[in-house]
């Protein structure tokens, strides 16, 4: 076993895509994965459910907790993070995955979709580091993490999607004062983003098999964000990571295992300027 056996991670929206990909990676070193998610029955057109994420976080060497919970609402935040709790004993890392998109013009984006984003992105990621912070506390190498993009102000990043950029950045404005607050207190908050398209059944009900061939696969998220959780959280914090940086920060300079298609070019994500 790893240096994450035993420590217990929290991840929400971790039945399927980014959030279930780094939950496999941390429970294969030995974690404890809480799969909190919304998803309690199967999706028509979406793999995947809190139970059999759970049970791919068993089969892959960890343990996994199935919780369904919608962030949105604190009730279930707080529910989830006590069953967390009472079922491993603690909290050592709060993955801040779960997000709603809508990548709508600002007279197409209806306000029920622009509350949505807010509720789930900004203020779903502040609910949920809140209720984890006291458990954190007595975490041996705390750290939370959002999968949230650098705060790039170019209006390019704003124009076609206000809505969506506002609620995304929420998350990462959540980094930028989270990780003052909480330095003193030790805990780590940093900020996950790609450079490319990552390979997620969302983005082939979108762009289908073209679009998912110029993507890296979702390994590359996994591989970073457990660089980035196995470092000091002292001295680690604050930080708006870029997956394939990280990696080359850990010796692994050549990537092209993580392209799904290594004739194609990639995808560039959003929010990354060339």
């Amino acid at each position: 076993m790893g240096s994450f056996s035993g420590k217990t991670v929290f991840i929400t929206g971790a039945s399927r895509g980014i959030g279930k990909a780094i939950g496999l990676r941390l429970a294969r070193d030995g974690a404890n994965i809480v799969v909190a998610a919304k998803t309690a029955q199967p999706h028509p057109k979406l793999p995947g459910t809190v139970y059999t994420a759970a049970t791919e976080m068993d089969n892959a060497g960890g343990a996994g907790l199935a919780v369904v919970m919608d962030v949105r609402f604190e009730e279930q935040v707080r529910a989830a993070v006590e069953r967390a709790v009472e079922h491993f004993g603690g909290i050592d890392v709060v993955i801040n995955n779960a997000s709603a998109i809508s990548l709508t013009d600002t007279e197409h984006t209806s306000m029920k979709r622009f509350d949505l984003m807010q509720a789930v992105n900004t203020r779903g990621t502040y609910l949920t580091t809140a209720t984890c912070v006291p458990w954190l506390e007595g975490a041996s190498n705390p750290h939370v993490l959002n999968l949230a993009p650098p705060l790039n102000l170019d209006p390019k990043w704003f124009k076609n999607h206000v809505a969506y950029t506002m609620a995304k950045y929420g998350m990462s404005m959540c980094v930028l004062g989270h990780a003052a607050e909480y330095r003193d207190r030790g805990i780590a908050v940093n900020a996950l983003w790609p450079r490319t398209a990552i390979a997620t059944k969302a983005i082939e009900l979108i762009g289908g098999p073209a679009m998912r061939a110029q993507c890296r696969s979702v390994d590359i998220m996994a591989d970073a964000a457990f660089a980035i959780l196995s470092r000091d959280a002292k001295s680690c914090t604050g930080n708006f990571f870029i997956d394939d940086d990280v990696l080359r920060e850990e010796g692994i300079d050549d990537l092209s295992g993580y392209a799904i298609d290594p004739t194609q070019n990639l995808l560039q994500d959003f929010f990354i300027d060339e």
